[in-house]
């Protein structure tokens, strides 16, 4: 059996990789983070400053303790609050639609846009956003859209201290800056889930922190 058919979703990794991969570094408005270890991005500015307050209203609204799958969970490894946002709601769908158009993905591999809030020692451990596909919970992932393969993950407000996004693999650590758009690709070149885009959100020192992102599978997600 070849190495291709052992690894779930491999091929549709390898191809919308390198069709995101090209849109992407075609853009002169996008950083690339300078690495060979995993495909990082940043655009400035994607989202205004009012843009940003009124997801941080609607994070506040929505915002429950962060979850995570149960047989992944760990005490302690996310203590941050999160919540989906109405995928109906027109200014969520209106900024659901650019990400898309920015990363070039077909809007039904998309999951709803989550957002998220971290307080004072409030963090994320390291972790991959890709499924572990020798746990229990792929069974239904698989179902329900098949593997992550990009993130897109949006900054929405100045941190006083502390609550950067660490790629620890890579040792880059970005910090938060309102409308930033950060991307990056969760498999390699090669379709293979990409251990180096291990990542965490670091704790809060001073101030508050709050996110958005929004995860894309493989193939239609629901």
């Amino acid at each position: 059996m070849s190495k291709t058919a052992t690894i779930p979703d491999q091929d549709a990794l390898r191809r919308v990789g390198a069709k995101v991969r090209e849109r992407l570094e075609s853009d002169p408005d996008i950083y690339k983070v300078p690495t060979k270890k995993a495909e990082i991005f940043a655009l400035p500015d994607f989202l205004s400053p009012d843009e940003c307050r009124r997801f941080i209203t609607m994070i506040d609204v929505v915002a429950r303790p962060s979850e995570l799958h149960r047989t992944a969970y760990i005490e302690k490894f996310r203590t941050s609050y999160s919540g989906n946002f109405d995928p109906h709601d027109p200014f969520v769908k209106s900024i659901s639609r650019r990400i898309d158009d920015c990363l070039g993905m077909n809007p039904l591999c998309g999951e709803n846009i989550q957002g998220q809030r971290y307080l004072p020692g409030q963090e994320f451990k390291p972790h991959n956003d890709w499924f572990y596909t020798d746990q229990e919970y792929w069974k239904d992932e698989r179902k329900r859209g098949g593997q992550r393969c990009w993130t897109a993950m949006a900054f929405l407000n100045v941190v006083e201290e502390g609550g950067h996004t660490h790629f620890t693999e890579v040792g880059a650590s970005i910090e938060p800056k309102p409308g930033v758009l950060l991307i990056w690709n969760n498999a390699k070149p090669d379709g293979t889930p990409n251990i180096d885009t291990k990542h965490a959100g670091t704790p809060v020192i001073k101030g508050s922190k709050y996110v958005l992102t929004k995860w894309y599978r493989t193939r239609k997600h629901h």
